[in-house]
């Protein structure tokens, strides 16, 4: 009898262990792959900071912006090495936004080299001004961009608001061989807040929406739909708020959240449940 007691008390040690062996197993192949969200974010912000930089030198001949105290600005992305050449004889006129050849701090605590060119057929705020920029050797923290991106004043909307149309092919090559994001986006940029003073950056909102597709630095295709707008006040380096679907090849729909206020570099990805922290770039 003693045996047997000895038996069945192995025996249930074996299937305790076995069932504690495979909950471990499967929470290890739990789904956390969070690239292609974290990539998207990266090609979101980075591209976006070209626009601003680029309205920032078309408005005021400069992209080193400050508050109206002339104290510096935390969320501006300007920079006293930044030079800004504007042609107004070509047609369409041109700026040359030139970060020089080595890397330079900006005020947002990022690196930048190289050019962003662009091209302008009207002013900024007159509806169907058509923008063009592209890149030179430019890049973000080591990150080189390449390819286009297009804006188009649409005018106002409904709530009197400025709209832009934006549409972006481009890449970047990550730093140290890490791999190339590709990025194929059409936007829509509502100027919320901020129009009536261009030559305050530190008031400026925008709402986002729209899609995009493209592939992850692994070479993972993904897709993208905004379904809560992104907002960006023009005070913080980051987005503020919104949410974003993303869909990485062969895997189901992930969400990426920026929060719902507070300027941080704090997100969150969430896959079938379960949500993993991440730090925005």
């Amino acid at each position: 009898m003693y045996a047997k007691r000895i038996s069945i008390f192995i025996a249930a040690t074996v299937i305790s262990s076995s069932m504690l062996f495979t909950s471990c197993k499967k929470d290890s192949s739990k789904d956390s792959d969070t690239e292609s969200a974290e990539n998207s974010a990266l090609a979101e912000s980075s591209f976006n900071d070209v626009t601003t930089i680029s309205d920032q030198a078309s408005i005021g001949g400069a992209v080193n912006v400050r508050l109206m105290s002339d104290a510096r600005e935390e969320g501006s992305l300007g920079s006293g090495c930044a030079t800004v050449t504007v042609d107004t004889v070509s047609n369409p006129h041109l700026v040359t936004i030139d970060f020089g050849a080595t890397n330079c701090v900006c005020n947002d605590g990022r690196s930048r080299r190289g050019k962003i060119l662009v091209s302008f057929t009207g002013r900024y705020r007159d509806v169907g001004t058509i923008i063009n920029i592209s890149f030179n050797n430019y890049f973000v923290n080591d990150n080189q961009l390449t390819g286009t991106k297009k804006i188009t004043n649409k005018g106002l909307n409904g709530a009197g608001h400025p709209v832009y149309q934006v549409e972006v092919n481009g890449q970047i090559i990550k730093a140290n061989g890490a791999g190339t994001i590709t990025w194929v986006s059409t936007r829509q940029r509502e100027w919320t807040a901020g129009y009536d003073t261009p030559l305050n950056l530190a008031d400026d909102a925008y709402s986002i929406t729209g899609s995009a597709s493209g592939t992850n630095a692994s070479g993972k295709s993904y897709t993208l739909t905004i379904v809560k707008p992104l907002v960006r006040k023009m005070n913080c380096r980051w987005f503020e708020s919104g949410s974003v679907d993303v869909t990485p090849e062969g895997k189901p729909t992930r969400t990426l959240d920026y929060g719902n206020s507070g300027c941080d570099a704090d997100a969150t990805v969430t896959i079938l449940g379960f949500t993993f922290p991440i730090i925005l770039k």
